[in-house]
């Protein structure tokens, strides 16, 4: 089989399940050594499993991206097994509850935005220097589309993404004269998955595509490659 990403090392944040695990599959399943994130370890066991049944290889590393040091403690410990970091998927990310602006809690809107936003920037910041001895670097960070079309209700995660997006288009504008790291911006659109599920109760999830497809498409993204600035929504 054709292994495009053999020898490559990805780090895959809210790798536990939906989109997450699914990109962590397919990029294992091109050859990447992965390293699976999230807060709860049974979960992240099932996927490495999973990883392993198919012949690929995989790190667990549970923590609570929101917690102190802990981003930096998985920076070090990576960086301690490897010596560059080839991709970097910054999936991870909370819904909060959807409401009008004026009714958004303050104390909710920090916890979105510590781990939606916060925790995004530290992540590119400890994993620079990683990113930057690869051969060729990579970001790619999942969106939504209410980051850049405000729609009533959604003011809380819009905003978060919005501001992420800026984030990770300003870091990749910062870095493409001066090395061979390049991001990209990708909005998975409408999938099954548990997030979609809490903002759309009422919809039937046979009507939305599979994880799988999302993983597959940013997979086949990163062995293609991208210019800086590179955007796209899964259709």
């Amino acid at each position: 089989m054709n292994k495009p990403l053999n020898h490559q090392i990805a780090v895959v944040t809210g790798a536990s399940r939906g989109i997450g695990a699914a990109i962590a599959e397919a990029l294992a399943a091109r050859g990447a050594h992965v390293v699976l994130t999230a807060r709860t370890a049974k979960d992240l066991e099932a996927v490495e499993q999973r990883i392993f049944d198919a012949g690929g290889a995989a790190t667990i590393a549970p923590l609570d991206l929101t917690e102190a040091d802990a981003i930096a403690k998985l920076a070090a410990a990576v960086e301690g097994r490897w010596n560059a970091l080839d991709l970097l998927v910054l999936n991870a990310a909370t819904l909060g509850s959807l409401g009008a602006v004026p009714a958004i809690d303050p104390p909710e809107m920090a916890r979105v935005l510590t781990l939606n936003v916060s925790a995004q920037a530290a992540l590119i910041a400890a994993f620079d220097p990683m990113l930057r001895r690869a051969k060729a670097g990579k970001v790619i960070g999942l969106t939504s589309s209410v980051g850049r079309n405000p729609r009533a209700y959604w003011g809380l995660y819009g905003a978060s993404k919005a501001a992420f997006e800026t984030l990770l288009a300003a870091y990749g504008d910062e870095l493409a004269a001066i090395s061979r790291v390049r991001t990209a911006i990708v909005d998975p659109g409408a999938t099954r998955t548990v997030m979609r599920a809490r903002a759309y109760p009422g919809e039937d999830p046979a009507i939305v595509k599979e994880p799988a497809v999302v993983g597959e498409h940013i997979a086949a993204l990163a062995v293609a490659g991208f210019e800086d600035g590179h955007r796209e929504r899964v259709g």
